[in-house]
């Protein structure tokens, strides 16, 4: 979650944050799982309130959000979705202790554990391809024509994450362009004003401005058959995870059953998508065609959770350690130790 040095402002916020919810965690918490109270008896612990974060992404959790599954699931947990913008701001509502599961991309999360965030990766939303990409004016020919231009990018995420990744395959660097931060609606909203030439963002925000004019240069997809693969994964408190099993189990659970719903039934899954997304199902399926979605068996295998997300999860806080986007790289067992195959393992046993 670290910037270089001319963010590093933040940085001391996220830090100061940090202190306060490590303190704050010796009282009371209304607003997270893991302060409430266990089921009475020999039962297992059920938490009072399940706190998820989101984002508009055309993938599983919107399914399960929109048809209430895991409310079904968990009937004695007060759900609450919570709606970010970016992995990096759920990044910060994990340090504050202001929900339990989150939705991040592989940078952002890749950034948390090189920082030392107390969260674990149990589920892959999607493997991110088309869905994700650098879009340019019309006039712009190639990656090395956007020497000196203004680039928008939600900053921290697996859309800055690739960004960088593709200045730096045509020797450009950081430096070279003006990167602005700014989360996903105010990119499309500076677009339109004409205030960028460039931007590197997702799905829905990212066909808004293909359609206001915008020309794809370089994909996620493109990336990642040159070993740059991201994901939007799924994060868990460790604290919660750990007093909460079953909780996480049933929530793995739904998110299994949103990508069986898609494989077969594609046209319900994506109606489920366009009502969250306030876009129409032609618009959504377009979208979700744009990522790769896994059930629970394959991701339990060795290419995912069972041990190839942990190796890109290192290689990214390499990558982003050696572009002087994180000060340090953790040993690597501690990106393999946060990556859960138990929950995938244990749906339909």
């Amino acid at each position: 979650m670290q910037r270089p040095r001319r963010r590093r402002t933040l940085a001391v916020a996220i830090a100061a944050i940090a202190a306060v919810a490590l303190l704050a965690s010796c009282g009371d918490d209304s607003e997270g799982g893991s302060d409430t109270s266990d089921a009475a008896g020999g039962g297992a612990a059920v938490p009072e309130k399940l706190v998820i974060g989101y984002q508009h992404i055309p993938n599983g959790d919107l399914i399960v959000k929109n048809q209430g599954w895991l409310e079904e699931a968990l009937p004695d947990t007060e759900i609450e979705w919570k709606l970010f913008d970016s992995g990096g701001a759920v990044n910060e509502a994990i340090v504050a202790g202001s929900i339990d599961i989150g939705l991040a991309g592989s940078s952002p999360v890749s950034r948390g554990l090189s920082n030392g965030l107390a969260y674990q990766v149990p589920w892959i939303h999607d493997v991110i391809g088309k869905a994700e990409a650098l879009v340019v004016r019309e006039d712009v020919g190639s990656v090395a024509d956007l020497e000196g231009a203004k680039i928008a990018t939600p900053l921290a995420s697996t859309a800055h994450y690739s960004l960088l990744a593709a200045l730096e395959r045509e020797g450009l660097s950081a430096g070279d362009v003006e990167i602005i931060g700014a989360e996903p609606p105010d990119i499309l909203a500076a677009w339109t004003r004409g205030d960028i030439d460039a931007a590197y963002l997702w799905n829905p925000n990212l066909a808004s401005i293909v359609d206001e004019g915008g020309k794809i240069l370089v994909t996620s997809e493109d990336l990642a058959e040159e070993g740059k693969t991201t994901y939007d994964l799924a994060v868990v408190r460790t604290e919660f995870a750990e007093r909460y099993p079953d909780a996480v189990q049933a929530w793995i659970e739904q998110q299994d059953r949103a990508v069986q719903l898609y494989r077969s039934d594609e046209a319900a899954a994506t109606a489920a998508i366009a009502e969250e997304l306030g876009i129409t199902a032609e618009e959504a399926a377009a979208q979700a065609a744009d990522l790769i979605f896994l059930t629970a068996e394959e991701q339990a295998g060795a290419d995912y959770l069972g041990g190839g997300l942990a190796e890109n999860l290192f290689a990214a806080a390499q990558f982003n350690e050696e572009l002087g986007e994180i000060d340090e790289v953790q040993p690597e067992s501690a990106y393999v130790d946060a990556v859960l195959t138990e929950f995938a393992e244990g749906v339909g046993s």
